[in-house]
């Protein structure tokens, strides 16, 4: 049985062509303001969420800020009574001490500086206490050390850390360093002396 030979498809026309190339080229150029459009988006959204974020963390910083002086109001007044229940009498406490001898170029700010005669006691005062926080507070000891050495001051100084929280590898840390830690307990606050001797600067 002989098959029937099927009629060849004629060439598309040049108009038709023609055609078919238009389109696609208006698709491609619809497709590229599109994208342009999607990528202005894009960017005003990515403006605004950095903007929230700017916001967020601002008012989150105030709010810290304002915490940690909060903080600093009630546990300062009573460090002196806290630090006597541990043997260590200091009569006169200061809070916000700023240290800048332009001569020596030593520059340093202590939230809270009990005193007397013989010892000082500098204790910092953070909301969440950080690792880096002691580190900060070792090196104003330091500091503290030198400024007294050029002023004749032969006082021995200790150190303090205090937080509203403290994770417990921070509170070993700042043990470690021969520093008192001083953490919330109920409506008042304990100080933990580190084992063995405290450190002197």
């Amino acid at each position: 049985m002989v098959k029937a030979k099927g009629r060849k498809k004629s060439p598309p026309s040049y108009d038709t062509v023609w055609e078919i190339l238009q389109e696609n080229a208006q698709g491609l150029r619809e497709l590229r303001e599109s994208q342009k459009e999607t990528d202005r988006q894009m960017k005003e959204s990515q403006k605004e969420y950095d903007r929230r974020i700017n916001d967020y963390n601002k008012q989150f910083g105030d709010f810290t800020n304002r915490f940690g002086e909060v903080i600093e109001c009630m546990v300062a007044p009573n460090l002196h009574a806290k630090f006597s229940e541990l043997g260590y009498y200091f009569p006169r406490y200061s809070s916000v001490t700023k240290i800048d001898d332009f001569v020596n170029n030593i520059h340093f700010e202590i939230d809270v500086l009990l005193e007397n005669g013989d010892i000082a006691m500098l204790v910092e005062i953070k909301t969440n206490l950080k690792i880096k926080d002691i580190k900060s507070h070792i090196d104003r000891l330091g500091k503290m050390r030198k400024y007294a050495d050029l002023h004749n001051d032969n006082r021995a100084f200790l150190g303090a850390v205090a937080g509203v929280v403290i994770a417990k590898n921070v509170k070993q840390f700042a043990f470690s360093q021969g520093l008192f830690v001083v953490e919330p307990s109920g409506e008042t606050f304990n100080i933990t002396p580190p084992e063995g001797k405290p450190g002197e600067w």
